[in-house]
């Protein structure tokens, strides 16, 4: 069973180290472009926690084993998508940024997914064009391409 907590400051280590794992699973799986160059950077994270945008996951057993952002309101980059249109954009929404696990877990994003998806139904989410393993487990938890 997933816990998911809020994120302290005092996580931060946890959380780029959770990070550090998302892109090594990234790299292994070949998508080589997404967060590069030092991102998602300490200030980003320390951002989202200070607004009371970044969870844990933790195990049964208390451990650490992923992180998103989930952000209620409108997201500005999704302010306009290219080559497409959101499937509904007159409902309040939130967003899923920075899903990261470790790289031995299993069922983090599922977790997240639901965890969200009760807390708002109506949900965004984005990733990189070679990150197909998030591109599958979004379609698999009913997310279509838009």
């Amino acid at each position: 069973m997933t816990r998911i907590r809020k994120a302290k400051d005092e996580d931060l280590d946890t959380l780029m180290e959770l990070f550090e794992q998302g892109k090594r699973i990234m790299r292994k799986n070949g998508n080589l472009k997404q967060w590069t160059n030092g991102y998602p950077e300490a200030s980003t994270v320390l951002n989202d926690i200070a607004h009371g945008n970044c969870y844990i996951c933790q195990d049964g057993q208390g451990e650490a084993i992923g992180t998103f952002a989930f952000i209620p309101g409108e997201e500005p980059t999704y302010a306009r998508i290219y080559r497409g249109q959101w499937l509904d954009d007159t409902l309040p929404y939130a967003t899923i940024h920075r899903l990261a696990s470790t790289e031995d877990s299993h069922g983090v994003a599922a977790a997240c997914i639901d965890w969200c998806c009760r807390r708002m139904p109506n949900l965004r989410a984005d990733t990189h064009q070679d990150n197909h393993i998030l591109q599958h487990i979004l379609q698999k938890h009913g997310f279509r391409y838009c």
